[in-house]
């Protein structure tokens, strides 16, 4: 095994002509791109502002209740047009990077606590802003920083419904009761909070658990566009006294509002939101459902229960601290040993092409192929996230459409010799590639074609 191949396709996002005789120390290099504490994002400039794509979500709706139709195609051409800018921009942030094991730590996370643009162009335009700030900045600190930051982000808010939740006791909730207009309590954040971004399916919790946290949670909307919106920034995070269900609610046996965490002064709709949520990210089945996940994408799709303990005991003792999270999953041996453990998704694959060629751009009909492969950028079909494992991604159909990219891709690819694929792919010195690249009755681009789509590029 190539150790410097493995930290860069395994832990990197793929290995490029000439890294791997520079890459000297492939462990030190990922543990020095977690202590240098960020990934760059140089890319990532000059993108818009949350106000900014707010004022167009709001211009959409209000279109919408006003029923004009020409204001409706300029609001929806405009969350198109932020759409398409945030995915180039990331895909751009993926094929330059200096820190590709932080970077692929962004990815992995924004899927774990994903919102999805398939759920329409009002979550869409917020999707990438929601990764670059509640995501990005927190993926080698805490956990629970990220975890609060994506519970108040409005792609999240409105993705998962929580921004129309309204507590049945609050203010408005008995107002609506008594006009005959009730409007209730959505679960669907609170839900999805336990079982797929902090215990598990197998956390411990029970339904009234679910509904407990659901009240908890009511208040957290969005300015300009959750009920009695206001004051505030179009799409900015707000809390309203009068959606918040009152009194005292008990989530996995704590207790929480009035009376609960400090009788003396009892915590706010803003705060009890925040305690919850915080004591699920240090749950210790929060720890073993984060380390399972982990294993998963950095070992194998059958995660190694060894290696499985070894983290989860990292995210205890450190209160759920990332960067020290990802320092122990570069010492797990089994990352190191797997053979061929991880197949290449096609954002994964995509990415690992344009990054071994060294492109200097991205063609701007890359997301609509990747969209054409399943796999468009933040578009998941479920809460659960994109699949991370083989199954989804190597079917029959899945295959073809991956190698019919393939033979696009290597139309353009500035190939001189396509026995440089040889230098970015962990392959054995009896793989049939050897003979395949050095078949010069076939053309350079057929064989570049070959190399891309075939098996051994799927691999990291």
């Amino acid at each position: 095994m190539n150790e410097q191949l493995r930290a860069l396709n395994r832990f990197g996002l793929g290995a490029r002509f000439g890294e791997v005789d520079e890459l000297r120390a492939p462990r030190l290099w990922l543990h020095d791109q977690v202590d240098a504490g960020r990934a760059d994002a140089a890319a990532l400039e000059r993108l818009p502002l949350l106000d900014e794509i707010g004022a167009a979500v709001v211009a959409l709706r209000t279109a919408q209740r006003d029923r004009e139709q020409d204001a409706i195609a300029e609001a929806r051409r405009r969350l198109r047009d932020i759409l398409t800018m945030e995915s180039l921009a990331v895909l751009t942030q993926r094929i330059h990077t200096r820190t590709p094991f932080v970077e692929r730590l962004v990815a992995f996370w924004s899927n774990h606590l994903c919102a999805s643009a398939a759920a329409g162009l009002q979550v869409a335009g917020f999707m990438g802003h929601y990764e670059r700030t509640a995501i990005r900045p927190h993926v080698l600190g805490r956990f629970d920083e990220m975890v609060l930051a994506s519970a108040k982000h409005p792609a999240m808010l409105m993705f998962l419904n929580n921004f129309q939740s309204i507590g049945p006791g609050s203010m408005a909730g008995r107002r609506s009761a008594r006009a005959g207009n009730a409007r209730g309590l959505n679960e669907n954040y609170a839900r999805e909070l336990l079982e797929l971004h902090t215990l598990g399916v197998d956390g411990g919790y029970g339904q009234e658990d679910v509904e407990a946290l659901a009240r908890i949670l009511t208040g957290w909307t969005i300015s300009g566009v959750g009920p009695g919106s206001g004051e505030g920034s179009p799409g900015g995070f707000v809390f309203r006294p009068a959606l918040h269900e009152p009194g005292e609610k008990v989530v996995l046996g704590r207790t929480y509002g009035s009376g609960g965490r400090t009788p003396m002064r009892p915590a706010s709709g803003v705060q009890e939101g925040e305690d919850a949520i915080r004591d699920l990210c240090r749950h210790p089945a929060t720890a073993r459902f984060i380390a399972t996940k982990l294993v998963r994408h950095f070992v194998s799709d059958d995660p190694p229960d060894g290696a499985v303990v070894r983290v989860a005991e990292v995210f205890r003792a450190t209160r759920g601290n990332l960067g020290e999270v990802a320092h122990a999953i570069v010492e797990l041996e089994e990352a190191w040993r797997t053979p061929h453990g991880k197949f290449r998704t096609p954002q994964e694959w995509l990415v690992a092409v344009l990054r071994a060629f060294r492109a200097d751009e991205v063609e701007e009909r890359a997301p609509v192929v990747l969209g054409r492969l399943r796999h468009a950028l933040w578009a998941p079909p479920s809460p659960e996230g994109f699949e991370d494992t083989q199954g989804p991604w190597s079917d029959p159909d899945a295959l073809m459409n991956r190698a019919e990219l393939a033979r696009s891709v290597a139309r353009v690819l500035p190939v001189r010799d396509p026995r440089l694929v040889l230098e970015v792919v962990n392959i054995e010195a009896d793989d049939p590639l050897h003979a395949l690249l050095d078949d010069t009755s076939i053309s350079a681009r057929d064989r570049l074609a070959l190399a891309i789509g075939g098996p051994a590029f799927q691999w990291r």
